[in-house]
């Protein structure tokens, strides 16, 4: 037992215990319908010092992984903030940004003031409700309506009230920490300035210099911008303010930067899976249960401070409809965008707590406030935003199936095929055969080897050519089948996955058709495959195939969809260009139990009116139908089996301020008893994953 209580003892025994809350508690609160974060905040709770006493705040392994947690959460923030859609509507995102900023600090003074706080706690309260989370991006990204103006001047002002709300933090703590003066004050306003000018010119500058000229390598990217957050977060605190302004600022430097590529991808899993759950369990440990439940059934100031956000977010709406003539949908829809509270307020609040200018009655009340907004919001989202106007928007040029390189007269359809497996080649070089003739094009067969070490001259090296040049035979004897043009082509390679990325390039493909990869899940996302290097690097659309029958016997092909935008257009031209005359599609798309019978009608209008406006006309039978359903998985596979094809779109791991959001796809890709074509699309034709 001696050597037990020794093993116990190890500082590594509170990191396997938090390994495990991770991996375990959010899917099991997920089974029941609740969100991830509540489960992570729950279990700090129970193993806490007011539970089982298992973890403490004081460790310092705790302390060190918290702290790095809600960096993590706030450099998120800042990283996925549309710089894009604040530039398309500037102004008018600055406009509303002010009144969704100033209503709520002022109504959050009011509160505090009311309560007995002083003026400095009263305005870190404001500051608090002042900012807002955008978690119901995917509901507007799914209705289509990304583009209405009204939805683009709430994704933009977002910026101005995240930064100023920082930045009244920032305040508030100087001023709580002493020697409070107008010239401190002015001091410290003009440091935050400069500071706020280097980090997000300085940092956009150096980051766009290393990643063109030094980091090639996505190792060397991932740990230039890991640097960049902590080099921001201890500049902060520099200049005497807390270390998530840092952080946040830091995520806006290299926001266009990094882009929508690997390298933020794996920035984003490393924190959404490790750091922010952390610092949730971390904020878990922090609550008496007791006090907490106090605190809720005192009910005066959480629910004042709940009522307070939702009026102040609601007038800031309500006087932007007036100012720019959005409609009363439009108002709603900013509305309950703009009511979620997750990243800023909680990074502000839990660091407002620890310099003791807040208490735990207002700790408590934002963790509620936290969860009615958090769940509020995109229920309210999901029903005002259906069928709202999209020509208020700038117009937004909708790519063509055949993206990347567009086609000069000269220029020759090209389907790129990589091979690599005898026993699925076939069937690649068939479907590749479909797109190619349909388009009057040609495919170009590829095997990629990739040499040990520097040394050319070695058996392997011979073994591995003379084994791609047999499949690359085979591969023309089969174009000559089918009767589609065919120029095969066999390189070396310091990696398959850029191999066929530059190859592509250099063939000005319009496709690549590759063959299903084996590693997927926790392993396929933090070190990546082969999938990943393409898809991300390349300039053309990646079918991913898992055939389980000839391309030409395929009559029947179900194509589930999510969004009523261009990525529904380009599955379906996808599924279209199959090329068989009596092929049969049926778009499926699952919308919300809670959605209305007219709101069911408008979703099968607007999927109507882009199969008619949009698709090629070819004499494919196209079938829609829109279900309520809960269990989107089950629902899919149903419909699943009596099609002999499902075509799926690549959707990336989603997050909702640093949280893991499950992969529906990931989810099908194992449990479809037919054939699948997963689209890839590379980020410069995506808006969201």
């Amino acid at each position: 037992m001696g050597n037990l209580a020794e093993v116990l003892a190890e500082p590594i025994v509170p990191f396997a215990v938090l390994l495990l809350v991770i991996l375990t508690v959010p899917i099991l609160f997920e089974r029941f319908k609740l969100p991830g974060l509540i489960g992570l905040l729950v279990a700090g709770v129970l193993l806490g010092p007011y539970g089982l006493k298992i973890l403490s705040t004081e460790l310092p392994m705790m302390k060190l992984l918290s702290d790095i947690g809600l960096l993590y959460l706030m450099f998120v923030a800042g990283l996925e903030v549309d710089i894009k859609q604040f530039k398309r509507r500037k102004n008018r995102s600055m406009g509303f940004g002010f009144l969704t900023f100033a209503f709520p600090l002022s109504a959050g003074i009011l509160v505090g003031r009311l309560f007995g706080w002083d003026w400095n706690a009263s305005i870190l309260i404001g500051s608090l409700l002042a900012s807002h989370t955008l978690l119901a991006y995917p509901i507007i990204s799914r209705l289509g309506v990304v583009n209405n103006e009204a939805v683009v001047v709430t994704i933009g002002a977002t910026i101005f009230t995240d930064i100023g709300s920082l930045l009244v933090l920032a305040v508030c703590i100087a001023v709580h920490a002493g020697d409070f003066s107008i010239t401190n004050l002015i001091a410290l306003i003009l440091a935050l300035a400069i500071y706020t000018a280097v980090v997000l010119f300085g940092f956009d500058w150096l980051g766009r210099l290393f990643f063109n000229k030094i980091g090639k390598e996505e190792g060397n990217q991932f740990l230039f911008v890991l640097l960049v957050v902590f080099l921001a977060s201890l500049g902060a605190q520099l200049i005497g303010v807390e270390k998530i302004i840092g952080a946040f600022l830091a995520g806006l430097a290299v926001n266009e930067v990094v882009g929508e590529g690997a390298v933020k991808e794996k920035v984003v899993f490393v924190g959404s899976v490790l750091f922010i759950p952390i610092f949730f369990v971390d904020l878990g440990l922090l609550i008496d249960l007791q006090g907490f439940l106090k605190s809720i059934l005192s009910f005066a100031f959480p629910a004042t401070i709940v009522f307070a956000l939702l009026g102040s977010k609601f007038l800031a709406a309500f006087l932007t409809k007036l100012i720019y003539k959005y409609t009363n949908q439009e108002m709603l829809t900013m509305w309950s965008l703009s009511i979620p509270q997750v990243g800023a307020t909680l990074a502000a609040a839990l660091v407002g707590y620890k310099a003791q200018l807040i208490n735990e009655e207002v700790l408590n009340s934002v963790i509620v406030l936290l969860l009615v907004t958090a769940t509020l919001g995109p229920i309210i989202t999901s029903r005002v935003a259906v069928g709202l106007p999209t020509s208020s928007a700038e117009p937004h040029t909708e790519p063509d199936f055949e993206v990347g390189e567009t086609l000069s007269l000269d220029q020759t359809f090209t389907v790129v095929v990589p091979v690599y497996n005898p026993s699925t080649e076939r069937h690649l070089i068939e479907m590749a055969a479909l797109f190619a003739k349909g388009h009057s094009g040609q495919i170009i067969p590829l095997v990629i080897t990739v040499p040990h070490g520097s040394n050319m001259d070695i058996p392997e090296l011979e073994t591995a050519l003379k084994k791609g040049e047999l499949l690359l035979e085979k591969a023309k004897e089969l174009a000559t089948t089918l009767q589609v043009s065919c120029q095969s082509l066999l390189r070396i390679d310091d990696s398959i996955s850029q191999g066929i990325v530059r190859a592509a390039r250099e063939q000005k493909a319009n496709l690549i058709v590759m063959g299903w990869g084996r590693r997927r899940g926790f392993q396929a996302r933090l070190f990546g495959n082969l999938i990943d290097g393409v898809l991300w690097d390349t300039h053309c659309p990646v079918a991913v195939s898992r055939l389980l029958i000839e391309p030409q016997q395929i009559q029947r092909v179900l194509v589930p969809v999510e969004n009523l935008g261009e990525e529904t257009v380009r599955l379906l031209k996808f599924a279209e260009a199959l090329g068989n005359s009596g092929l049969s599609i049926k778009i499926l798309h699952l919308c919300d139990r809670s959605t209305s019978e007219k709101g069911m009608i408008w979703i099968q209008s607007q999927l109507a009116k882009l199969t008619e406006e949009k698709t090629a006309k070819n004499a494919a039978r196209i079938e829609i139908e829109v279900r309520r359903g809960q269990d989107i998985v089950r629902q899919i596979l149903t419909a699943s089996e009596s099609a002999d094809l499902v075509v799926l779109r690549a959707t990336r791991y989603r997050t909702a301020a640093g949280l893991a959001v499950s992969d529906i796809t990931n989810q099908l890709l194992d449990r479809l008893n037919c054939s699948v074509v997963m689209l890839g699309e590379p980020p410069h034709l995506r808006e969201f994953y």
